[in-house]
């Protein structure tokens, strides 16, 4: 493998870590954790439990990405209108995206317990429960995730026509906490607390870095793609 579709791969897996430590898409997996710890008797369900949200959410990713970019390859003028304008778009894309993680346009959405009823719904189907839990909050989009998924990584995942590897390893860079709090309320139930207080902490700093990186990054590809100035 070529050494730019690694970087490209690694940025796909922590931008799906980003993603899921967002305040959004935060409030899912901690929804997905009380259902995954509600066993905490059981290590190995707990364990599994995490496994297979993880692997929901890849499923869902996976199955997002191969829809979008085999679309765009099938249909000529999509893709000759990607090819023509893409690098023309990914720089503006780029800064929107970190407006947007710096918090600088403000949403508000609305919505009341439709986590819960979804949780009600999918304890009753046991285990595999969690795997129907990681599908359907991995296609939950609020803005933020929605800006990093179609802004950054459908472009990562178009320049290299990765349909699976690059999907996929977003979607398990998005339940990569949860996983991680799974082991923890498998096995050091006590740590959980100081874990999530850390996490919020640094989701803040990792937020703000990455969206200065954005926008310095689209800066340059507009000064350099739309304006032919470097």
């Amino acid at each position: 493998m070529e050494s730019s579709y690694l970087l490209d791969v690694g940025m796909a897996l922590w931008l799906g870590a980003l993603t899921s430590i967002s305040p959004c898409p935060l409030a899912t997996n901690i929804a997905a954790i009380s259902f995954i710890g509600r066993r905490m008797d059981s290590q190995r369900y707990v364990l599994f439990a995490g496994l297979l949200y993880m692997l929901g959410r890849t499923v869902s990713y996976t199955a997002l990405g191969a829809v979008l970019i085999a679309s765009t390859q099938a249909i000529p003028a999509v893709a000759m209108f990607l090819q023509k304008y893409m690098s023309a778009l990914i720089g503006p894309a780029l800064i929107v995206v970190g407006i947007i993680l710096l918090g600088l346009i403000k949403f508000s959405l609305k919505g009341g317990g439709a986590g819960d009823k979804l949780q009600a719904f999918v304890e009753k189907t046991g285990l595999f429960g969690a795997f129907s839990l990681g599908i359907i909050f991995a296609l939950t989009f609020c803005p933020p995730s929605a800006a990093i998924f179609f802004g950054s990584l459908f472009g990562l995942a178009m320049k290299h026509g990765s349909r699976f590897v690059i999907p996929a390893t977003y979607g398990i860079g998005t339940a990569l906490p949860v996983i991680v709090f799974a082991i923890l309320l498998a096995f050091a139930t006590n740590l959980v607390g100081k874990a999530f207080n850390k996490l919020t902490v640094f989701e803040k700093w990792a937020r703000r870095i990455t969206a200065v990186i954005f926008i310095i990054a689209g800066i340059y590809c507009v000064l350099k793609n739309n304006f032919q100035l470097l």
